[in-house]
């Protein structure tokens, strides 16, 4: 959708989640401009990963829609939706321990592939090119990007958090995304780690051509790479913008802080960056 000039990709258009009598979002509305990396923000509890169910189809909201290049997909499932370019990863990471890191990877390609389950079952002919032309983009593409040849044959349980967290988003992309959704890519890891991370997000955005949509905690990051920050707090949105704009926004400060000021809020969040 094109909105006083810019051109929006993704949109949550009035969604309310309630489970039981809580709600989880109220009345969210937001836009994902097209070739952008934007953040969405919030104290624990504020309904971030919610709002990211409800995008990716793992929850249906009792009212509101989501919106791709201006088409409701809200009664898509999950896997139409992935068919259409959204891609994720998860706050908790989501592989399949006992495969290796090649197998995990492509996995993530099977929402593309054309293959009939009798042939893929034969694995001959058809599949058997296919699979071999899905394995050669993989190698060639995603695990030279991520730097992570030197571990493709490895089971993924014998990796260390931070690899684990790379394969998965070398999954996600294997998906062919257009919209690139992270779940708290750098939580827990450490700053060495979180810098690679950092790099990566930014190179899919510019040298891929994905914009991505990243729920996440760690502000260094959030202030450095954002192009735009939508802030959640009790499941509502208190405030979207610019990350200069946002640092300074009263509700935001509030919503941190209680009371205090821009530097204050900056100080706090900056220690416990460091402490993460």
């Amino acid at each position: 959708m094109n909105v006083g000039g810019a051109v929006y990709i993704l949109e949550a258009v009035n969604v309310h989640l309630a489970f039981g009598g809580v709600a989880a979002l109220r009345d969210v509305s937001f836009a994902v401009p097209e070739g952008s990396i934007t953040t969405v923000i919030g104290p624990n509890g504020a309904g971030k990963t919610s709002l990211f169910n409800c995008i990716s189809g793992f929850y249906r909201p009792q009212q509101g829609s989501i919106r791709f290049r201006g088409e409701d997909i809200s009664r898509l499932k999950p896997p139409a939706r992935a068919a259409l370019g959204l891609a994720r990863t998860f706050q908790n990471i989501a592989l399949f321990r006992g495969m290796t890191v090649l197998d995990n990877i492509k996995l993530g390609a099977h929402v593309h592939l054309k293959t009939g389950l009798l042939g893929a079952l034969a694995y001959f002919g058809p599949a058997r090119r296919e699979e071999m032309a899905v394995r050669e983009e993989i190698e060639r593409r995603i695990i030279d990007f991520l730097e992570i040849d030197h571990i493709r044959r490895q089971p993924v349980a014998n990796l260390p958090y931070g690899l684990q967290k790379r394969v998965e988003l070398a999954r996600a992309l294997a998906m062919r995304p257009t919209v690139l959704m992270l779940d708290e890519p750098v939580a827990g890891m450490n700053r060495e780690e979180k810098e690679d991370m950092a790099r990566f997000i930014l190179d899919i955005k510019d040298e891929w051509d994905v914009t991505v949509l990243m729920v996440e905690h760690d502000m260094n990051m959030v202030m450095d790479i954002s192009d735009h920050v939508v802030v959640l707090n009790f499941g509502q949105v208190i405030a979207s913008g610019e990350p200069s704009q946002v640092q300074q926004d009263p509700a935001v400060i509030q919503a941190y802080l209680g009371d205090g000021d821009v530097e204050t809020l900056r100080r706090r969040l900056n220690l416990k960056t460091e402490a993460a």
